[in-house]
């Protein structure tokens, strides 16, 4: 700002304070300050001026005023210290005036009074969107990275939405391209909430990201706060139009009457000459030592051609390789030495009629997860977790979460269910105890598992993957759980057995893979209860539609009736 913009505005700032002491009367002055849209320069010469005017014990507790100055509109809102304290605090009239604080202002008296007030309201709208993400993503809310200019963007978009004429005054400041000069005085007071924030220990903030702890996850997921948190939605809409629809008026009829006829038709995306900020870019998911924001929308050809160094699409093969409910691919592409291979999982939503019969099937033993979004979040969560207890599983390479998609790196080898079928064709006996002993092998990681509270889900023997060094890996997390019911894995597990086994073969070989397997997962800790409810009906009912009913007897008076001895054969 040059020396005569300066005299400028200090002249104009002591002619507003002439005005606002005119109005004050007898009250005292607390603060007094102006948005942003009320700068002094040449380009801003037309735009109305909007102050706030803070004042003690004021009677009349709220008041208007407008008044010319200098050629320009201006428009004074006068409310009581009280009130604005508490519109701040606890949302008293909708935020109206206490919105004034979220976005660039200048204070002109009561520096340090606003300063205050704005670390107290961005603390609380900080919090309120915190919670809304743990109910929104309730599934990643243990990996959410979140960076402060969530919060600042969030807010302001919230208020665009809720009173669309904000948006001519807001939106350069919404743009990418927008000064960072101008745009920091703003995130300063987020970051300052944030580490007062911290301090109070409701979250960890550290090289700006956000992180919550689990306590706050909990608290969150409670109904009660999302429904509070959107009862405050309609009086922030309310109020914030009656009280700036005057001003806003002012300012567009200063400027072009013409435009008042562009708000019936006002939509802030479909204006081709702005590129606005989308603050969910700042929202990022941890996953595998990675970082990927939720606001991603790479799609399939562009990321595999980026992954496998393919320039031409022409070069991509794409085989369907699962999923009757999701799209499973399998994208390899001829190199020098080998193919390169990734795996892609698209989730969809399961519509009525896919998954209807899906929770007949499972009524009374299990939920199934049926959103697209929340079965991805789950196969994000419980991947990542797995991986940092030192599990094998596949690594995510990649997430575009706006399109659910997840892209991972393909494990070769052989799935669980290829050695059942071995096991029961071969006729060496020293094949089969090495098959048996890999079995016993997964039943012992079965009980690893369980005891880090984690439930897998779908534990189809086909999602268990015998490496090329003899790894064991474990697939298909979307169903899976903290907590639940562990009973649930080991019947998908152990009846999918019988699903592999010919009608013919010998009742010695079945009870042996069985024996194999719950030897592995009593010996490494397993509950045997969780065995033996196995053998009940909740779940024969269920796998009675897969297996014939020899086997079905057969694995599940094997289960009833296990013993602790099994453990230690």
């Amino acid at each position: 700002m040059d020396k005569n913009s300066e005299k400028d505005e200090l002249k104009i700032n002591n002619q507003i304070i002439d005005i606002c002491n005119q109005i004050a009367s007898s009250s005292k002055i607390i603060a007094i300050s102006t948005i942003h849209n009320s700068s002094f320069n040449k380009k801003n010469s037309k735009k109305a001026i909007e102050v706030i005017l803070i004042l003690k014990d004021f009677q009349p507790r709220i008041i208007s005023n407008s008044r010319i100055l200098k050629g320009r509109n201006i428009s004074i809102f006068a409310v009581d210290q009280w009130i604005f304290e508490r519109d701040v605090d606890r949302c008293f009239l909708g935020e109206a005036f206490a919105s004034n604080l979220v976005i660039p202002y200048r204070a002109i008296l009561g520096k340090k009074f606003l300063h205050n007030q704005e670390i107290i309201l961005k603390k609380r709208l900080i919090l309120e969107l915190l919670e809304n993400l743990v109910q929104n993503f309730p599934e990643l809310a243990t990996q959410l990275k979140i960076k402060s200019e969530y919060f600042m963007y969030e807010v302001l978009l919230e208020r665009v939405k809720l009173f669309p004429p904000l948006f001519y005054s807001l939106s350069n400041f919404l743009t990418k391209s927008h000064p960072m000069n101008e745009v920091e005085p703003v995130l300063k007071g987020y970051i300052e909430a944030l580490l007062e924030l911290k301090k109070d220990n409701h979250i960890d903030f550290a090289k700006n990201f956000v992180s919550l702890k689990q306590d706050f996850i909990n608290k969150s997921k409670n109904p009660k706060i999302y429904i509070n948190n959107l009862r405050k939605k309609a009086p922030r809409g309310i109020f914030t139009s009656v009280f700036s629809i005057w001003s806003q008026l002012l300012s567009i009829f200063s400027q072009k009457t013409s435009m008042l006829a562009t708000l019936r038709h006002f939509d802030p995306k479909l204006d081709p000459r702005k590129t606005l900020v989308n603050p969910q870019e700042f929202v990022l998911i941890s996953t595998n030592e990675k970082l990927f924001s939720l606001a991603d929308g790479i799609d399939m050809i562009t990321f595999s051609k980026k992954h496998l160094e393919v320039e031409d699409k022409k070069n991509l093969k794409f085989d369907v390789i699962g999923g009757i409910l999701n799209n499973v691919y399998l994208i390899t592409t001829p190199s020098v030495d080998k193919k390169k291979k990734i795996i892609v999982k698209r989730f969809r939503d399961w519509s009525s009629f896919k998954w209807f019969p899906l929770s007949l099937w499972s009524l009374g033993a299990r939920n199934i997860s049926v959103l697209g979004r929340s079965r991805l979040a789950k196969e994000c969560e419980i991947n990542s977790f797995l991986s940092d207890k030192g599990f094998n599983v596949p690594k995510i390479l990649h997430v575009s979460h706006k399109n659910r998609l997840i892209f991972m790196e393909y494990i070769e080898g052989n799935d669980l269910s290829l050695l059942i079928k071995k096991f029961i064709k071969s006729k060496k006996t020293q094949k089969k105890d090495i098959y048996l002993l890999t079995l016993q092998k997964v039943g012992e990681l079965f009980a690893k598992i369980h005891s880090i509270d984690v439930t897998l889900g779908d534990t189809k023997p086909e999602n268990v993957i015998i490496g090329l060094d003899d790894r064991i890996f474990f697939l298909d997390f979307e169903q899976a759980s903290f907590g639940g019911d562990k009973s649930w894995d080991l019947a998908v597990f152990l009846y999918f057995l019988g699903h592999y086994i010919s009608p013919f073969c010998d009742k010695a070989l079945v009870l042996s893979l069985i024996n194999a397997f719950l030897s592995g997962y009593l010996k490494n800790g397993g509950n045997i209860g969780d065995v033996r409810k196995v053998g009940s009906s909740k779940y024969t009912r269920i796998f009675s539609i897969l297996i014939m009913p020899y086997f079905l007897i057969l694995i599940s008076n094997a289960c009833k009736n296990v013993s602790s001895k099994i453990a230690s054969s």
